[in-house]
């Protein structure tokens, strides 16, 4: 079942949910959920179908590349409905679908390198009036920490992109490490800082994004560190709670740069499909 690392990743994410609704009372309606997954799941089916097209000559319902990409889609569903918050099913709906969308129309050489979840969720908050992102929605439980820990060091360790997260972890809690120390304030203000469940589902599962993400590990290191650093200037100068999610919006398309500089190989979710997929510039 985990060949696929895209199977655990879903696993764990509709566990997240599951335990944000039944233990932090999450305000979540389920036919906004059905929304969010309709609405990435059928714009997923539309390009992909564009590009059977294209690439065959003609119309498959359920096309080859839609069966490789469809779970992608379905974690796309989850991270939005993890985050992302609104009041009507049309800004939801339109979450889902940009967020998806920008998979296919931001590409550099065939990859795509904004995370659909975080494109998705920035799109809602700056076009609409009705979408909002609640950081501290997780608290600051330390079983929360275990488990995104635990759950997290699996995908990381399949993916092989544990680099990125601990860059990012490793400079952001030095930041904070040096704030709270020129401040004189105790440590356990510092520990409760880097406990928030936000912050690690963003560490863990966001930024990891093997396939959005620069390829090479040098390259993905001193990405993650300019996102970590970007966020403690976002954060503590201008005081936006959201910090993490527009640092990484912001400079996802420094992917680009850094693969043009650093050369190595692009991640493949399932080789089982995409060895088989002729290529093509729109998948």
């Amino acid at each position: 079942m985990f060949k696929d690392a895209r199977n655990a990743q879903i696993l764990f994410l509709s566990m997240f949910l599951l335990l944000g609704i039944g233990t932090r009372d999450w305000t979540l309606r389920p036919d906004f959920i059905l929304v969010i997954g309709l609405s990435c799941l059928l714009t997923q089916w539309f390009f992909s179908s564009l590009s059977s097209f294209y690439i065959h000559k003609k119309f498959t319902f359920l096309s080859p590349e839609f069966l490789a990409s469809w779970r992608s889609a379905l974690i796309t569903t989850l991270g939005l409905c993890l985050l992302l918050r609104g009041n009507h099913w049309t800004t939801l709906a339109l979450a889902g679908c940009c967020a998806i969308a920008s998979k296919f129309i931001f590409q550099s050489q065939g990859k795509h390198f904004f995370n659909p979840a975080n494109f998705g969720m920035i799109i809602a908050i700056t076009l609409t009036a009705d979408a909002w992102v609640s950081p501290g929605q997780w608290g600051t439980d330390s079983w929360y920490f275990l488990l995104f820990l635990a759950t997290g060091g699996i995908i990381l360790k399949k993916v092989g992109r544990w680099d990125t997260s601990a860059a990012f972890l490793i400079t952001y809690t030095g930041l904070e490490a040096w704030r709270n120390f020129s401040l004189g304030w105790s440590w356990d203000v510092y520990s409760h800082q880097l406990m928030s469940g936000s912050l690690l589902l963003f560490a863990f599962f966001m930024i990891t994004d093997p396939r959005s993400i620069p390829n090479a590990p040098l390259s993905r290191i001193l990405w993650a560190m300019l996102i970590a650093g970007l966020t403690f200037i976002l954060q503590h100068q201008f005081f936006i709670s959201t910090a993490l999610f527009w640092s990484l919006f912001a400079l996802s398309p420094l992917t680009i740069i850094f693969d043009q500089v650093f050369q190595a190989s692009r991640f493949s979710w399932s080789e089982k499909y995409l060895k088989s997929l002729p290529s093509s510039p729109v998948f």
